[in-house]
């Protein structure tokens, strides 16, 4: 005999075993697929990098000129003041590279000129390398071929590429013209996705904070630095003081290494011109006005705007650098802030990330850190975009 059931009983067919569930991906092929999808991305975005780059930049200077925008809609069209704005952005991107084109010319016209000297400084070097017994006839002989006209061989393609200038000038130019245009309406697009999605908002309003805040002080203390280290080498008697001036603004946007591609050249030329002794207090100068600023002064200002360690700001460079190129250098820490913004910010999930990146953590005391951590989960509670000057 079978056994009977109660639902056989009852005349009742068998209830169904449930399904038992799929046992999700294992966590090793997870991550695999996660960073395969992600060289893909790169290599995507690398190929992509003379586009890219040049939009991301445009994106960035508009995120910066979008405060002067709400101003000028308070007492014209919204349309007239995107507009302004538009002009203002594009004389200072004319500023830029017209400073640019200015010191580098100054710099190939300057540099053949002191050929003799480069020479001279080189059999001195031979010279030291031989009294300390490295006779490398091999490599002496190449260092005997080196002068001042062959370095400039190599740094004029460099800085003569003016068929890839020009590409990221048309590129960037259009780019802020769109943006201007669509800027009109970004409080509105903002205004209606907070509903939806209010870590998002919150998240793209944080990035815009924090961009605008590392451009304009970063330019500002720049600007500082550059009169400063224009004041010393003309105090030291270093040739071509404004071209080192317009190199050290230029390169104050490169962070953590953009102080030694400053130093070098006046640095160099300084050795050329005077000696040992000029070069070494051009180095000297440098190193005390740029610690002094950048490293003790500029960070009170700066705030929490990047808010992230010096290693993690060093590898940022490193990677957008070769990701997008020489702009990468420029946008690293702008695209890090893009990053952790989608990822990090957006993401409840991911908050604890802020903790380990972050270049002010929360202290670890056990009584608040449970608090911190369940409130850094939270979404910020950000007022409505209409109601305040919000970066597109």
């Amino acid at each position: 005999m079978e056994p009977t059931t109660p639902d056989a009983a009852a005349g009742e067919p068998p209830a169904k075993e449930p399904t038992p569930a799929r046992a999700p991906m294992p966590r090793f092929v997870l991550i695999c697929l996660g960073l395969a999808g992600l060289a893909v991305f790169l290599y995507f975005v690398r190929d992509l990098s003379s586009i890219i780059a040049p939009v991301f930049l445009g994106l960035n200077l508009m995120i910066v000129a979008y405060p002067l925008q709400l101003l000028l809609t308070r007492r014209i069209h919204r349309y007239l003041a995107a507009v302004i704005t538009l002009l203002v952005v594009l004389a200072l991107i004319l500023v830029f590279f017209g400073a640019t084109t200015w010191a580098a010319t100054e710099l190939l016209r300057e540099l053949p000129l002191y050929n003799r000297e480069f020479t001279e400084l080189w059999s001195e070097v031979i010279g030291l390398l031989a009294s300390v017994g490295i006779s490398q006839s091999m490599l002496l002989d190449q260092l005997r071929q080196i002068d001042a006209s062959n370095v400039m061989s190599v740094v004029s393609p460099l800085l003569g590429n003016v068929t890839s200038v020009m590409s990221v000038l048309v590129t960037l130019i259009i780019t802020v013209f769109f943006l201007a245009m669509d800027s009109t309406q970004i409080r509105r697009r903002l205004a209606s996705i907070k509903p939806v999605n209010p870590r998002f908002t919150a998240a793209i309003v944080t990035f815009s904070r924090g961009v605008r805040r590392y451009w304009v002080v970063t330019t500002v203390f720049g600007l500082i630095v550059a009169l400063l280290d224009v004041a010393a080498l003309a105090i030291i008697g270093v040739p071509l003081v404004w071209v080192w001036g317009v190199l050290a603004f230029l390169t104050n946007y490169i962070p953590n290494i953009g102080f030694v591609i400053g130093l070098v050249p006046p640095a160099l030329l300084a050795l050329l011109e005077g000696g040992p002794g000029p070069a070494i207090a051009v180095v000297a100068a440098y190193s005390l006005l740029n610690f002094s600023v950048q490293s003790i002064i500029q960070p009170k200002f700066t705030g929490e705007a990047v808010g992230v360690t010096a290693t993690m700001s060093f590898l940022s460079l490193l990677f957008w650098y070769w990701v997008l190129g020489w702009l990468g250098a420029l946008l690293a820490l702008p695209a890090t802030l893009l990053l952790k913004a989608l990822l990090v910010d957006a993401d409840p999930r991911a908050s604890w990330i802020n903790i380990l990146i972050s270049s002010r953590p929360p202290r670890p005391d056990s009584r608040k850190q449970p608090a911190l951590v369940q409130k850094s989960a939270e979404p910020e509670q950000d007022p409505e975009p209409e109601s305040r000057a919000e970066a597109p």
